[in-house]
């Protein structure tokens, strides 16, 4: 038996303009399924919020999200998770980076550090925080 572990992020109204922001930053393609199309609608006024989607490119870059109910609590807390983008391919990376910049709070400029020739991090537009580096191999 294989797994695959996969980033899920919840908002609150705003999921399907991250979708759309992280297709554009990795590529590949957005589903998405709203309350509506799930025939699920709670509140009228959150018909249209993502009840599921993902981003999946061809390069292994996979997110899902979702839109928390307004019935439901909704904490995003300081800092409950960390997205790692983890590569070999330094100018791949700067071009992540670059896209994720906009509109983002930067934790780590990106720039070599003790572990990796190139790491950064960074609170996105959607408040998400992003962790890239370039990966070497541990020496025990």
């Amino acid at each position: 038996m294989s797994i695959t572990t996969t980033t899920h992020l919840n908002f609150r109204g705003e999921a399907r303009a991250a979708l759309d922001f992280y297709r554009a930053v990795f590529g590949g393609e957005v589903m998405a399924i709203s309350y509506a199309d799930a025939h699920a609608v709670q509140s009228p006024d959150e018909a249209d919020q993502i009840m599921w989607g993902q981003v999946q490119s061809a390069g292994g870059f996979h997110v899902m999200a979702y839109d928390v109910p307004g019935a439901m609590a909704y904490d995003p807390g300081t800092i409950p998770v960390f997205v790692s983008i983890r590569g070999d391919d330094e100018a791949e990376l700067r071009g992540y980076w670059a896209a994720l910049s906009e509109g983002a709070e930067i934790v780590q400029p990106l720039a070599p550090a003790g572990w990796s020739p190139l790491y950064g991090m960074l609170k996105d537009r959607f408040s998400v925080t992003w962790v890239l580096d370039i990966a070497v191999a541990y020496d025990a």
